[in-house]
């Protein structure tokens, strides 16, 4: 009987990627799937042969042979001869979308594969920390305390009396799953009694109920690297929840909180500050003494420095987490008009305008186009 070709049978062009193979087949599952057409022989043959076209075309060396020769090339290839990786697209399309584990053994002839419920690990845990900037620029070590799931000292977190051994869940047979036919599959769900291991415990221990944990509050010393920024988050294996059964713990995740500072701002890695002077200081130039989060430095400022100017300081900012290089501090100058002036010192600073030749009555329209307005350049 000759085959059909295979892209013909997704309905997808050669040069489909193997999203839009995998997105095709799953259409075509869904709609011919023999569950959702019951009796209807063509709509089972439709699906075998979706089924066959995918486990070709979603490989990609058997799409390359395919591709090559055709048929002919997949000579030798049986349909049972599916990959590992097809099979988990083959239960990642059907068997999520319809809550089962397939058996395609039973369907097509495939060894079978047992799956056994293995031990969880235990769930992650999250929490807010709050620092100050100064903190996140040193680095700091903080002591949290958090509530969590420990292994049950006692068992050991098996759930079991201790010297008590586990029996065969009767509920499965100690196969773990539960298997039940509908229509041309069979098809198996996880064992509710036993959670998919085969054994159930006869002897529950007394201490945590066979539960194989219990709640406790537990202290934590955690390391805040410098440079940490605001809402990064910051990951400490295996200090979540214990796992069920004795598996490891999951893991904690710390979110930082960098609380605003009164002085500072950032800016990534860097620091920018305003700082405010006199426009006499401005115009003669003054040494500021800025705070930093370790001792001060003093910074010049040059004569005729202009309200909004920027100075740059190299090497005076935060590190950076991940290369460690310092960023900047950027000092704003802010230039203060003075609102009250006394009689003389209004004296003096007409004396000082007439000297300039400035006029204090109307700046004509020609000398404000030939003033020049300085930047906020770097100075440094």
């Amino acid at each position: 009987m000759r085959k059909n070709d295979y892209y013909n049978v997704l309905g997808v062009s050669q040069n489909a990627s193997p999203d839009e193979i995998k997105k095709a087949y799953r259409q075509l599952a869904l709609k011919h799937h023999p569950d959702r057409n019951p009796g209807d022989q063509g709509a089972e043959e439709r699906f075998k042969e979706a089924a066959e076209a995918y486990s070709v075309l979603g490989e990609p060396q058997k799409r390359s042979l395919y591709d090559q020769y055709g048929h002919e090339g997949l000579r030798g290839e049986t349909f049972s001869g599916f990959n590992s990786t097809v099979f988990e697209d083959f239960e990642d399309i059907l068997g999520n979308f319809f809550g089962f584990n397939f058996s395609f053994g039973d369907l097509f002839g495939a060894g079978t594969r047992q799956r056994r419920h293995q031990p969880q690990r235990g769930g992650d845990l999250a929490l807010e920390m709050g620092i100050t900037l100064e903190e996140a620029a040193a680095g700091v070590d903080k002591e949290i305390s958090l509530n969590r799931e420990e292994h049950c000292p006692v068992c050991q977190g098996t759930g079991m009396k201790p010297g008590s051994k586990k029996g065969t869940c009767l509920a499965c047979g100690g196969r773990g799953q539960v298997r039940h036919q509908q229509g041309f599959f069979t098809m198996a769900r996880t064992c509710s009694h036993c959670g998919g291991s085969g054994e159930i415990i006869t002897t529950a221990c007394e201490e945590c109920r066979g539960a194989g944990h219990i709640r406790k509050k537990n202290e934590l010393r955690v390391r805040i690297p410098a440079g940490v920024e605001d809402g990064s988050r910051l990951r400490i294996s295996n200090e979540g929840e214990a796992g069920e059964r004795g598996a490891g713990r999951g893991d904690l995740y710390v979110v930082i909180k960098v609380k605003k500072h009164d002085f500072f701002d950032r800016e990534e890695n860097h620091l920018v500050c305003d700082i405010s002077i006199s426009f006499v200081q401005a115009a003669l130039g003054v040494t500021v003494e800025i705070p930093l989060f370790e001792g001060s430095e003093k910074l010049r400022i040059p004569p005729g420095t202009q309200s909004g100017e920027v100075i740059r300081l190299k090497g005076r900012g935060l590190k950076d987490l991940e290369s460690r290089r310092l960023g900047d501090l950027f000092v704003k100058v802010q230039v203060r008009t003075p609102e009250d002036l006394s009689k003389d010192q209004k004296s003096l600073l007409r004396q000082l305008a007439e000297l300039r030749g400035e006029s204090l009555e109307c700046i004509d329209r020609e000398t404000v186009k030939k003033q020049k307005v300085r930047g906020t350049e770097s100075r440094h």
